[in-house]
């Protein structure tokens, strides 16, 4: 009797202390937000694909399979993304206001709390400013796997990427993490950028538009005047150019090859959009968002992003919306 009432006992030790040794959870709390769901990826493979988390009367919980360290990135309704960082055996904390997402509060680890910091202290800083804050949070924690998020998203994915500053601060981060996953995809990712500067062709790849048709580089290599670009339809800026492309390739004549590569999580709500804009090129959508392969092959890191060439060469890439009309104006 004392042995059952001992094993109980432990049991509910075991329960109150959260999750085992081999799972992390998440556990959150938002004003302002009733029921919704958010998707969840992993950029250094702890998911596999994307899964989504359900809010139920503004809170929702999430425990996944973990046995290793691991970055999760938390997409919002509003598609502003927030990254947390998993330990096995850990459970984190998050809780804020739906309407101010970027004043959010992740508790319960050591790396989730540096990641909070530093999101409050650029929260009002210039993009100048976040490129400094970056530099000196990785001077201070090369250790931290926080420190190859901040590169992504903060250098990479900018408006101005950065590609020279960002090998550096990965380089730092390499030295202090060389077994971190994470660290040695984003800098084989700005190899690649680094590949297809202007003057060289893209990667091959053969890829299904929505509609299951075959879209190739070599078609793309072809075409006096090529643009591959991301966009998604929860971006204003990126449905904005979209339609002003569309304008363009009406007046080229036959001259402009274009391929779309859309980020949206449902090819649902990609179709729709091209729908209602009558788009008639070949649009890609693997449901994957950042996390496509496509994507990833061809360094495209941010919504809009894009790649322009000519008679089969890279001319230009991550051209804002206007200079890429501008660009695509004189062309034409």
């Amino acid at each position: 009797m004392k042995q059952i009432s001992f094993l109980i006992l432990f049991t509910l030790v075991l329960v109150s202390c959260g999750t085992d040794n081999h799972h992390f959870e998440i556990e959150g709390r938002l004003t302002n937000l009733n029921q919704g769901e958010f998707y969840v990826y992993s950029p250094d493979g702890g998911l596999s694909g994307i899964d989504t988390i359900k809010v139920e009367g503004g809170r929702f919980s999430y425990e996944m399979p973990c046995e290793n360290e691991c970055v999760l990135v938390v997409v919002f309704p509003n598609f502003s993304e927030q990254a947390i960082f998993a330990k096995p055996g850990k459970s984190v904390d998050v809780k804020g206001d739906a309407s101010h997402l970027k004043e959010l509060e992740v508790t319960g680890t050591d790396d989730n709390e540096l990641m909070t910091k530093f999101r409050h202290q650029i929260s009002n800083a210039s993009p100048p400013e976040i490129s400094k804050y970056a530099s000196m949070f990785i001077g201070d924690h090369p250790e931290s796997p926080v420190g190859a998020f901040i590169v992504s998203q903060y250098i990479l994915k900018s408006q101005q990427p950065d590609y020279k500053k960002a090998m550096k601060l990965l380089g730092i981060l390499h030295n202090q993490q060389p077994r971190n996953g994470y660290v040695n995809h984003l800098i084989a990712q700005v190899k690649t950028i680094s590949d297809a500067e202007s003057g060289n062709s893209i990667a091959n790849f053969t890829a299904y538009d929505i509609n299951g048709k075959a879209v190739s580089s070599s078609t793309l290599k072809s075409s006096p005047i090529a643009l591959i670009y991301t966009w998604a339809s929860w971006s204003f800026e990126s449905t904005d150019m979209q339609r002003r492309l569309k304008d363009m390739n009406d007046k080229a004549a036959g001259k402009l090859q274009i391929v779309g590569i859309c980020l949206d999580a449902s090819k649902a709500d990609c179709k729709r959009n091209i729908s209602q804009n009558q788009i008639n090129w070949p649009i890609i959508c693997d449901e994957q968002i950042f996390e496509s392969p496509l994507v990833k092959k061809l360094g495209l890191l941010a919504v809009p992003d894009n790649i322009l060439m000519q008679n089969g060469r890279i001319v230009a890439r991550g051209l804002s919306v206007n200079d890429l009309t501008q660009r695509l104006g004189k062309m034409i």
